[in-house]
């Protein structure tokens, strides 16, 4: 990889059907170009809830992926409802998402901790009424 690779992605809200075309693009361009199977799992995983997140509580969004030798950066940004409390959004089983979410399969409260368990470095910034921002890194190396 003589540079680094910077791919961008919009994340349209409540898409079900569309919910994780980004990380599966992403997850191709990481085999594509040789990264560890290991590496390519957790970019997958945690982009992939951050990406379901959006659709869900964020009224979809950005991503912004750049690959270098050394790292995976995601920034995933929305302009939903914002975070009131990002501890207790952080406990495992805790969701916002309403029944029609959780009839679909999602919704279990394990978006975010899965986001900070596969990912190497992980910062949320949110603004309640403006919108959330989902900094993470995975290491290549």
């Amino acid at each position: 990889m003589a540079e680094n690779i910077k791919l961008e992605y919009i994340v349209p809200g409540d898409d079900f059907t569309r919910a994780g075309e980004a990380s599966s693009e992403v997850k191709s361009m990481l085999k594509k170009l040789g990264l560890s199977s290991s590496v390519v799992r957790k970019v997958a995983i945690a982009m992939y809830e951050g990406e379901i997140n959006m659709v869900i509580h964020g009224g979809g969004g950005k991503i912004n992926v750049e690959i270098s030798p050394e790292k995976v950066d995601m920034i995933l940004a929305d302009q939903g409802p914002g975070i009131p409390n990002i501890d207790l959004a952080m406990q495992e089983g805790w969701s916002t998402a309403p029944d029609e979410v959780r009839n679909l399969g999602f919704g279990a409260g394990m978006g975010l901790p899965n986001m900070k368990k596969y990912s190497d470095e992980m910062k949320i910034e949110s603004q309640v009424g403006k919108g959330t921002t989902v900094y993470m890194t995975v290491l290549v190396s």
